[in-house]
């Protein structure tokens, strides 16, 4: 594929899995999305498929090359892009700091550019589909009118509602009506650009794969968002109100398994497993001691969670 070639940033002790493509993709609205993929190696008869695996609300495509590195020993071709506003793509406001979208839609549409215009071009299938808390959001609300695209789907603690719901909706209403879509929303604590310590964080139990992803960030602080605006906090909303309502999830037939997280401080578990119930055809993994970001846990939950996809996949 012949695009402009996009960075991506590597440690010494941390490198890109080999064969790495990167470029910039730009979008139907000419808005660039840094796309990177691998394709595997092994003959193409002998190869399982295509994963495309997408990141969280703030994730960046680099913090996930382990994962990668995991999915193409196992012959898979791999391919993943930053969604639109964070990571390396472009944002949608001059403030390259703010986490701004105004309808989840649009995530929809790119993905779905990608999917048909790049993927099924250019990888071979079954297509699986791996999204981590927002993507995980984004690939089942995608999947509602779109649900033969992909094989299978992994939906990793997908940000399917937040705890304290009962205040934090409301305000969302409140902070849209008296303050600028592309303000920072009012008490959700933005970071100004500064790194949360390892003991403060409620992401990963585990501290050298957290201290990793500082580090990547320090090599380019782009990487990472400040904080989310009012105008993301009501597309959120909007979303979630999609989702719940009567019979929407019930006549979705692709074959999901959910990896919960029973202690998850930063999505609502009980929404995950409410939503697994709902689904006609999905299974559901639920963890332990464990954070938000299960694939960035310590090695005895990645363990147990490798086991669970292999037997989900194969």
């Amino acid at each position: 594929m012949e695009f402009e070639t996009a960075p991506y940033i590597e440690l010494d002790d941390y490198k890109a899995p080999k064969n790495i493509k990167s470029i910039f993709l730009p979008m139907k609205d000419n808005v660039k999305l840094r796309l990177i993929y691998w394709k595997s190696v092994t003959a193409k008869d002998a190869n399982n498929g295509t994963i495309l695996l997408q990141q969280g609300h703030n994730e960046f495509i680099e913090k996930y090359f382990e994962t990668i590195q995991e999915l193409l020993d196992r012959n898979f071709n791999v391919i993943c892009f930053d969604w639109r506003g964070q990571g390396l793509s472009e944002r949608m406001i001059e403030d390259v700091n703010k986490q701004y979208i105004e309808d989840f839609k649009i995530h929809h549409k790119d993905l779905q550019y990608i999917i048909e215009d790049i993927i099924l071009k250019n990888f071979s299938r079954p297509l699986i589909g791996i999204g981590h808390s927002m993507g995980g959001c984004i690939l089942l609300s995608f999947l509602k009118e779109n649900e033969k695209i992909f094989d299978k789907v992994i939906l990793s603690a997908p940000m399917l509602g937040f705890k304290g719901e009962k205040l934090l909706l409301p305000l969302i209403d409140i902070a849209n009506f008296f303050f600028a879509k592309d303000s920072f929303l009012l008490g959700s604590k933005p970071n100004m650009g500064e790194e949360t310590a390892f003991e403060e964080n409620d992401l990963t139990s585990d501290q050298y794969r957290y201290t990793r992803t500082q580090k990547l960030v320090r090599k380019n602080k782009n990487l990472r968002l400040w904080g989310v605006t009012n105008a993301w906090a009501k597309a959120v909303k909007a979303i979630f109100n999609e989702i719940r309502k009567k019979d929407w999830a019930e006549t979705i037939d692709t074959e999901i398994l959910f990896i919960n997280s029973l202690d998850d401080r930063v999505v609502s578990s009980k929404h995950v497993a409410e939503m697994a119930k709902k689904l006609k055809n999905a299974d559901i993994i639920n963890f332990e001691s464990c954070e938000h970001e299960i694939f960035m846990e310590k090695d005895k939950f990645r363990k147990i969670l490798w086991k669970e996809i292999d037997n989900f996949l194969f």
